[in-house]
């Protein structure tokens, strides 16, 4: 019984690739075409087979056949990470009930290459996939993502990024916005600043390539955000709980972590 690896590809440059992605013997593929690219570059000639979502169930008992018969097996998605917003969690799942080793082999992720060079906070985020393509549906997602005060991150496409944005700004409001268009390719591009300024730049443009979109709702709403060291004394007085669980429910509001409002806190004690 062997291996099953999940690789991560590069998401545009090629060239952002690890050197013990692909040595062996069968690599599954999400669209065969695309990796194809992809061996073709590093003169790798590994026997490929497609997986993807419409013959997952059927091919992952093939792939956990193979590998109790001793063969390695990578599994690979169009671009970035398997089973983040890709066909993956079957076979992972599978495999794990075989007792086959699970083995990740990290890389690239667009997710996370957006969110290091948003300069939004990335202490405490979450991610949502992709936004609903039908216009109800995704007027009602976005609406469940108000309040959250961690960065959120999600997936678009270029043809409905217009709406998107609309709906954003009518259930969300004015908040602070990142656009990050082709990762890593030629035509990298990174937009900045309030949901309204960000629908102005755009305004107009034949947007094409993948879309990750990220959003911080920290400060918005209700005006100004109360001081910190307000919130937690409206608090204690409030509740009457320790300054421990205080912390705990400031620091999760917030998408703060606590050693901080921790430190805040102790301002309490000694005004007290």
């Amino acid at each position: 019984m062997k291996t099953l690896y999940i690789v991560a590809t590069p998401i545009g440059n090629l060239e952002d690739i690890t050197l013990r992605a692909l040595r062996v013997d069968i690599i599954a593929a999400e669209d065969t075409r695309q990796t194809r690219k992809l061996l073709r570059r590093y003169g790798i000639t590994t026997q490929l087979t497609s997986y993807f979502e419409h013959n997952e169930i059927k091919k992952a008992e093939w792939l956990v056949s193979q590998l109790k018969h001793g063969k390695d097996v990578a599994l690979v998605s169009d671009a970035g990470t398997p089973g983040i917003s890709d066909p993956g969690y079957r076979l992972v799942k599978m495999a794990v009930e075989n007792s086959i080793q699970v083995v990740s082999i990290p890389g690239p992720s667009a997710i996370i290459s957006a969110l290091s060079i948003s300069a939004l906070p990335t202490d405490s985020f979450c991610f949502e996939g992709f936004i609903p393509s039908r216009t109800g549906e995704r007027q009602r997602f976005l609406a469940g993502l108000k309040g959250i005060k961690k960065t959120i991150v999600l997936y678009e496409s270029p043809k409905r990024l217009p709406a998107a944005l609309a709906d954003i700004n009518n259930a969300l409001g004015d908040v602070d916005m990142v656009i990050a268009r082709e990762m890593t390719k030629l035509h990298e591009e990174v937009v900045r600043g309030k949901v309204s300024k960000v629908i102005i730049e755009l305004g107009g443009r034949d947007i094409k390539g993948e879309i990750t979109i990220l959003i911080s709702q920290r400060g918005v709403g209700g005006g100004e955000m109360v001081p910190l060291i307000d919130e937690l004394r409206n608090l204690q007085k409030e509740l009457g709980l320790p300054v421990k669980e205080i912390v705990k429910i400031v620091a999760e509001e917030r998408g703060m972590p606590k050693r901080e409002v921790y430190k805040e806190a102790l301002k309490l004690k000694t005004s007290s």
